[in-house]
């Protein structure tokens, strides 16, 4: 069920009510007892609730979560094995092009 917020013009209270869609909005101010309620109409938050998007929100490998279990005897990989990878010629132009006009 949704709260609304109502202000009383007499008295000058705000207060939040839950109602159903199919209440009628209320008119009596419940302090001054007086026929000067009207119902304050505010924008609706947006709230996001969890931790984000799921891996299964994507098609896309990117969108995938790498944190697989090993395999029991598997050699742990160390960051010193790693290679990089050869740059392509036309790659290997630009890079030697960019490091003469630096110097």
């Amino acid at each position: 069920m949704p709260i609304y917020t109502y202000h009383c013009d007499n008295c000058g209270i705000r207060f939040d009510q839950q109602q159903k869609f199919t209440d009628d909005p209320l008119t009596i101010c419940p302090e001054c007892n007086e026929p000067a309620l009207r119902k304050i109409y505010q924008p609706v938050g947006i709230v996001f609730k969890g931790k984000g998007f799921y891996a299964t929100d994507h098609r896309s490998p990117s969108g995938q979560n790498h944190t697989h279990a090993k395999p029991e005897g598997a050699p742990e990989s160390k960051s010193d094995d790693v290679k990089p990878a050869a740059l392509s010629p036309s790659t290997e132009a630009v890079k030697n092009n960019y490091t003469k006009a630096a110097e």
